[in-house]
């Protein structure tokens, strides 16, 4: 019944106004014509593929032409594109399109970025964009990282809230008291993703990356240790004093020129070493206990 209502509608409203209705089918038109008399804009990628199932596997760079009238403005459009109606062989990690997961994190044009907020570089169609995975890690499949050690390190720093009324009881669950001002220390920690760009570009990561934590896990790790909430202060920097944790950053600050967050990781790695060396202190919180 509904269906009859609106083809009804439909109908008159194109009785009414045929002007209109014209006007609407000749913009399409023009639209549809006018996109195919754009010349084309051929962008090309060499993008670095490597399958480990390949008989005699070796790692090599493919290239691809875009047409970028028909791709949108971002590598990652790109990547799809190539997947979608290219090479469906090619592998990377994609997810969010905004900036926020960090699974597309790659090397583009020789800078460890996100290819969902990398523009495409359109000024001189003649200069191929190359795409390698993060470096100096092992390459699961061509764009593809393996992860785990990485994840391993970010677990070590037992990222989570620590407290010492963190014990079984009866008590019901209550807020964690926190100042305006307290808070604030966290703004340019939080916010990072975990995408793996700042670590990867670090050379004393490239050599000890066993050992070495890296930027981005010793980042958050002065965010669980700066946080007025947390009471394993202590606990946490005494596992921290080795010679690799941390005093492997020689502030090469490669970590933060690469942050596709603009964060500061190399900033964080030196207030870490001052309460470390007992240098500076954690002050008292402004606001404790639970409401």
């Amino acid at each position: 019944m509904a269906l009859q209502i609106a083809s009804k509608n439909y109908a008159r409203l194109v009785n009414v106004c045929p002007i209109v209705t014209h006007q609407i089918k000749g913009n399409k038109t023009a639209a549809v014509e006018a996109e195919k008399e754009r010349p084309t804009r051929l962008k090309k990628f060499s993008i670095y593929r490597f399958n480990p199932e390949a008989e005699n596997a070796k790692p090599y760079m493919q290239s691809y032409e875009v047409d970028l009238n028909t791709c949108g403005p971002m590598v990652l459009d790109a990547l799809i594109k190539i997947k979608n109606e290219l090479d469906p062989t090619l592998t990377f990690r994609r997810s969010c399109r905004e900036g926020i997961c960090g699974s597309c994190s790659m090397n583009i044009g020789g800078t460890n970025t996100l290819a969902c907020i990398s523009k495409i570089d359109d000024s001189n169609l003649n200069k191929a964009t190359k795409i390698y995975p993060l470096p100096h890690m092992y390459v699961v499949k061509d764009l593809v990282p393996d992860m785990t050690n990485f994840y391993e390190q970010y677990r070590s720093i037992q990222p989570w809230l620590q407290q010492k009324s963190d014990v079984k009881s009866n008590e019901p669950m209550k807020q964690n008291l926190q100042s305006v001002n307290d808070r604030a220390k966290l703004d340019g920690l939080y916010e990072c993703i975990l995408c793996a760009c700042c670590s990867t570009s670090c050379p004393s990561y490239w050599w000890n990356s066993d050992k070495y934590l890296g930027p981005a896990a010793l980042m958050q790790a002065y965010r669980w240790v700066i946080d007025s909430r947390d009471d394993a202060t202590e606990s946490r920097l005494n596992r921290l004093k080795d010679p690799f944790s941390v005093y492997r950053c020689h502030t090469i600050m490669n970590c933060t020129k690469t942050c596709p967050k603009h964060l500061n990781p190399g900033r964080s790695i030196g207030e870490l070493k001052k309460l470390m060396s007992n240098f500076f202190k954690k002050p008292a919180p402004e606001l404790s206990g639970k409401a």
